[in-house]
């Protein structure tokens, strides 16, 4: 077997791409290309970003000295499929077809597997995405909400949150597959999810309005007020749609999405944005304890992670609420780059098999 396989990560972002190169678990080299407002102006639509973004990939691949013959594995963050499953997927016609088509919905994710792919096809490595936002892998009770039109929908930070609980497995000396967490990822949004051997059965859709509030998203709202107030003819469908994502959460309190702004108002003594902070690490806590019942309290550890997951004052806050839990451990940042890698490494070195991408189409 090949030693040592080189593999490209590819990370499309909102208004970024991010790119890696790895060789094995050892990243050799990586780019963060922002985009500025004028240069996405002209794309009516995500997908018509296509050919830009892949242009100034190959770009700096080239100035940085990779030919795109030199991998073995191109890895592209998921986009928002239908659901499936966690694991590695092999790029194929019908995952194309549906990112193309944004069958779930417009995401800079769905670029991912479209760039992967032409990749693949210029150099005959193969083209992956490693678990993608819809990673849908919840128990039949959890799916319940209380209305059958409503079934719970599992969407989160499944690339993180699982390459961070195997990250917490090998510190634990125990193997993903033989433990219970609760993961937390600490972001734009937040998403809470139980992690029953190897599996994420029960989490809180993070994207589209359930669990904590985050620093642009509303999290959950009491239902009956949130009728009255979609039916006050003060805002349109599309406004409601902000104040959900984009104009939630810390944005709706004190009009920023950006934590560290927050921290230097508390610092200078803002007493209203320590409170409003201070609530969403409330949030989170109380999220962490309602899944805790999921594994009939036998939870080996609570693991935070995400760009939040930094601040020492919002951990502290968590942890005082959840220790008693289970033991807190803390993975600042995401880990997504070395996730999409690691997810292409393990079917190179046949540790996984590809999966096949052929959902079950609601």
């Amino acid at each position: 077997m090949k030693q040592t396989f080189r593999i490209l990560a590819i990370n499309p972002g909102s208004t970024s791409t991010k790119i890696s190169v790895f060789e094995n678990e050892r990243e050799v080299w990586n780019l963060k290309l922002s985009h500025g407002v004028e240069e996405l102006a002209p794309f009516e639509k995500i997908v018509d970003q296509y050919d830009f973004r892949r242009r100034v990939i190959v770009s700096e691949l080239e100035k940085a000295g990779f030919g795109i013959s030199s991998f073995d594995a191109v890895v592209g963050r998921g986009g928002v499929l239908y659901p499936v499953e966690g694991g590695t997927y092999a790029v194929n016609a019908l995952m194309l077809m549906h990112v193309h088509d944004g069958v779930q919905g417009e995401h800079p994710s769905n670029l991912g597997a479209l760039i992967a792919d032409s990749f693949s096809k210029e150099s005959g490595c193969t083209a992956y995405i490693t678990d993608p936002v819809v990673v849908d892998e919840m128990k039949p009770l959890a799916r319940y909400s209380g209305l059958p039109q409503l079934p719970r929908r599992s969407i989160l930070h499944a690339l993180n949150q699982k390459a961070t609980a195997r990250k917490a497995c090998e510190d634990l000396g125990r193997k993903y597959e033989d433990v219970n967490l609760i993961v937390v990822h600490l972001g734009g949004g937040i998403s809470v999810g139980a992690h029953c051997h190897g599996r994420i059965i029960d989490v809180n859709n993070a994207l589209n309005g359930d669990g904590p509030f985050s620093p642009e998203r509303s999290g959950g709202l009491p239902v009956g007020d949130l009728m009255a107030l979609c039916y006050s003819g003060k805002h349109t469908l599309d406004q409601m749609k902000k104040l959900n994502k984009g104009a939630g959460g810390m944005v709706a309190y004190l009009g920023t999405n950006d934590m560290r702004e927050v921290e230097k108002r508390i610092s200078a003594g803002d007493t209203h944005a320590e409170e409003v902070y201070e609530a969403m690490a409330y949030q989170v806590a109380k999220e962490i304890g309602f899944l805790a019942p999921v594994t009939n309290g036998s939870v080996d550890a609570i693991v935070l992670t995400g760009g939040i997951a930094y601040d020492e004052k919002f951990i502290s806050w968590i942890r005082s609420r959840v220790s008693f839990i289970a033991p807190v451990l803390v993975y600042p940042g995401e880990h997504e780059m070395e996730a999409l890698a690691l997810g292409g490494l393990r079917v190179l070195r046949g540790i996984e098999k590809a999966r096949i991408y052929a959902p079950v189409i609601p």
